[in-house]
């Protein structure tokens, strides 16, 4: 456990708010920043420490806001500046920190930049800004080199002219509505500095970085030829992901950050090879912490949770950072899901939770996770707004499933998402019925009270958060156990057959099980349990 003097967040769990998808005040189908300020007391009595919130600012949703047309101000859609500064207000008032998104790799083609960028000429200084190169062959027709988008089809679209004549070509890593900035550019090194310092002063506990491996490009712009996978964490020497020059922007992003009080802090997106990679983005004059991709990829199988937990704990012990786990989030499927699906993924789910929230440093929980909630597989093809639905010409379904509104009360859609008779976003699954707060509020067998128990041991135990652990033999290739001091015994048996417990847990009293325990020194399949040893 973290010292009474440690910062908040070296073993803080942060539940994760996607706005559109939360709570929507007004009936208009939108989760929205009023929405997420009228269910607080949810996230204070679930056992959280903070929120952190999705992009909300004014952004045409080409890609769920991830496309900021304004880093400055909140999308009319979403609510008011004054919502914003509400919001962090109310949270605080119950204990809560607020850590928002940012979204430093590009912005909208809508940005006010990039609008001036496409009205000036080649080597302006508007379109230094971004990333615009000339393209090859004779008549400049061949983009610039051979990138692909994140969300399928070419990273290059190329631009009118003033004039009207075909032009130069810009980088887009993700949607074509979503340029690439040039972090080389002065100018666009202070202007984040000074979005920053702008949420900073309305009392934001800190940042999210989304793509935080990404804004370094070589500025040769080689060609890949192949040698790098398309998709999945960054290899080191990719051309455009994990590049060394990207520490130097957050060294100076700290240094902003550490003019504050109240151990305000960041948080990395960064997919990346290897715990050795991602510890650099997490010297002690850089960034703070960021999530471990590897835990949430990992299978539930022990020998691999052991391998990934070592891995991480290991290369985040030399620079002196706590670990981040999580296990789901807006842009992958569900983990009850992954998991299997129906019942035998819901009690995997359900173990794989209680296994994190167990392990040393901080976590993340994504919203509705603590409802069970599956990925949404059925969703029809008319509904789906995810871009790369739509650039793979439906190849790919996109993350839509994972993004469906939440339910809250009630038989039928909307399910207490937003006022009786309007229509959400996404279309909820009828059998939501039954996954409700309201239904689960209070039913001891609920995944809804089976977190509020994890979270509560949690925050009592002082074995648990910020620490060590030591593993335990369990004579078992299914079963993976540790213990933490003093006196807590976690046992996670991953396998589909009841397993014995180790010896430590002989005569230890059950503290929070993930599923029901039915018989003393047995721990049934996919099920953790943790003893108190003491």
């Amino acid at each position: 456990m973290s010292s009474p003097s440690a910062p908040w967040w070296r073993d803080a769990v942060i539940y994760q708010v996607y706005v559109r998808s939360f709570a929507d005040s007004d009936g208009d189908g939108l989760g929205d920043l009023p929405g997420v300020r009228a269910h607080l007391d949810h996230l204070r009595d679930l056992g959280v420490d903070a929120l952190w919130l999705n992009p909300f600012y004014p952004s045409p949703q080409n890609d769920a806001g991830y496309d900021v047309s304004d880093y400055r101000d909140v999308e009319p859609r979403f609510g008011t500046l004054a919502d914003a500064d509400a919001l962090v207000t109310e949270a605080h008032e119950r204990g809560l920190r607020v850590i928002v998104d940012l979204v430093p790799n590009h912005t909208s083609s809508e940005h006010v930049w990039f609008r001036a960028a496409l009205a000036a000429p080649r080597g302006s200084r508007e379109r230094s800004r971004y990333l615009f190169r000339d393209g090859r062959g004779d008549d400049g027709s061949v983009p610039p080199n051979d990138w692909v988008s994140v969300f399928g089809g070419p990273a290059w679209s190329r631009v009118t002219e003033p004039d009207g004549r075909p032009g130069q070509w810009y980088l887009h890593l993700f949607d074509a509505t979503q340029p690439d900035l040039d972090w080389t550019n002065s100018e666009v090194v202070e202007e984040f500095h000074d979005v920053l310092r702008f949420w900073l002063e309305r009392g934001v506990d800190g940042f999210r970085i989304d793509v935080a491996h990404g804004l370094a490009k070589d500025q040769d712009m080689p060609d890949i030829d192949g040698r790098f996978a398309t998709s999945g964490p960054a290899e080191h020497g990719h051309p455009h992901w994990d590049q060394d020059e990207v520490h130097e922007v957050y060294r100076g992003w700290r240094g902003v950050l550490d003019r504050y009080d109240g151990d305000r802090t960041f948080v990395a997106e960064a997919w990346v090879a290897t715990a050795e990679r991602l510890a650099l983005y997490l010297r002690p004059d850089e960034l703070h912490t960021a999530f471990n991709f590897p835990y949430l990829l990992a299978p539930w199988s022990a020998p691999e949770l052991v391998r990934v937990i070592d891995e991480t704990l290991d290369a985040l012990r030399e620079v002196g950072a706590p670990a981040t786990w999580v296990l789901s989030n807006h842009d992958v499927v569900r983990h009850a899901t992954r998991f299997g699906g129906g019942a035998v993924g819901v009690r995997r789910a359900r173990a794989a939770s209680a296994l994190m929230l167990a392990l040393p440093g901080g976590a993340y929980v994504y919203q509705g996770e603590e409802l069970g909630l599956e990925e949404v597989l059925d969703l029809p093809d008319e509904a789906r707004q995810d871009p790369t639905f739509a650039r793979t010409h439906g190849e790919e379904k996109g993350r839509d499933g994972c993004r469906v509104p939440i339910p809250w009360s009630g038989a039928e859609a909307p399910f207490g998402f937003g006022p009786a008779g309007s229509t959400p976003w996404l279309p909820q699954p009828a059998s939501w019925g039954s996954l409700t707060v309201e239904a689960q509020d209070g039913d001891p067998g609920s995944t809804l009270e089976l977190y509020r128990r994890l979270l509560r041991v949690r925050k009592a135990s002082p074995a648990l958060g910020e620490g060590t652990l030591a593993w335990v033999e369990t004579g078992s290739p299914e079963v993976l156990a540790f213990v933490r001091e003093p006196g807590f015994l976690c046992v996670a048996n991953t396998g589909a057959q009841p397993a014995a417990v180790p010896a430590q847990a002989r005569g230890a009293r059950v503290l929070v099980s993930s599923s029901p325990v039915e018989e003393d020194g047995v721990v049934p399949a996919d099920t953790t349990v943790w003893y108190a040893t003491g």
